[in-house]
């Protein structure tokens, strides 16, 4: 007999793994695009919104949801797929990526596309936004949750550090911050560039809780992102790879940003299954 928590993991195993394909063909079809980006978030995305959120597609400005920030806003492959796989609009609209006119644009705009609750790409505001709506539930006493993703080059930000020191003083036991913590950024690894390590002693510096995870273990991630929170904000630190399910782009810094020829398109489709 399948009981309910396989049920849920079988959705998002299979949501994800649309995702994936989605965001691959968007960006193939754009000839624009962060696919290494895209895969490497997938699995938090599809667990967050199958699993997690507590939100409504047909009233996405419902008072009372749970409000979730993708900081590292050139993702948007991954990030319009899952709410298209989600309901806020119909899938047939991923095919207008980053087209003349489009919704869809590189980086989210919430004046355009539902579900989108601010405007990111300038690394390092997503978490200091987020700060702000957990400050604005706390003062409220709203039952709402407030999760983010950034990035872990952009941790380099230093907009991040003064968000997550006002986010400890005040005790945002409503914010979960999680980290994709894939080790490559634009060009190298975030180690070679600037070093973020220790990390996890850094945000715990910080007066934050902070737990250590396979990025990829959707079981994982939804006992841990659906854990009810303290008094202290929550750092999820997502061990990760790069380009997460296309065996050519797994861990390899040149594709953070980058388009598959049509050879590269039809092994990608083959291997997402």
């Amino acid at each position: 007999m399948t009981s309910s928590s396989d049920f849920q993991l079988d959705l998002i195993r299979g949501k994800a793994t649309a995702v994936r394909r989605h965001a691959i063909e968007m960006v193939y079809r754009a000839k624009l695009g962060h696919p290494g980006g895209d895969m490497s978030v997938t699995d938090i995305l599809a667990t967050l919104y199958f699993g997690v959120l507590k939100l409504d597609p047909a009233n996405p400005s419902d008072p009372l949801r749970d409000r979730f920030v993708l900081s590292k806003g050139h993702c948007t492959g991954a990030l319009y797929a899952t709410l298209a796989e989600r309901g806020f609009f119909d899938l047939s609209e991923l095919e207008t990526y980053m087209q003349p006119l489009s919704r869809l644009n590189g980086h989210p705009n919430r004046n355009y596309v539902a579900g989108v609750e601010t405007n990111t790409g300038p690394l390092g505001h997503g978490l200091p936004v987020a700060v702000g709506m957990a400050i604005a539930g706390q003062m409220d006493k709203a039952p709402w949750r407030v999760f983010v993703v950034v990035g872990d080059g952009e941790l380099q930000e230093g907009s991040n550090w003064e968000a997550a020191m006002a986010a400890g003083h005040r005790g945002l036991g409503n914010l979960t911050l999680i980290v994709d913590r894939n080790g490559l950024q634009q060009g190298a690894s975030t180690e070679q560039t600037n070093s973020l390590e220790p990390l996890a002693d850094k945000w715990r510096a910080f007066g934050w809780e902070v737990i250590e995870v396979d990025g990829h273990d959707q079981s994982a991630l939804l006992k841990i992102l659906g854990a009810v929170g303290t008094d202290r904000p929550r750092c999820v630190i997502a061990h990760t790879h790069k380009g997460k399910g296309v065996s050519y782009m797994e861990d390899q810094v040149g594709w953070h940003h980058g388009v598959p020829n049509t050879e590269q398109f039809e092994i990608a489709m083959q291997e997402l299954v």
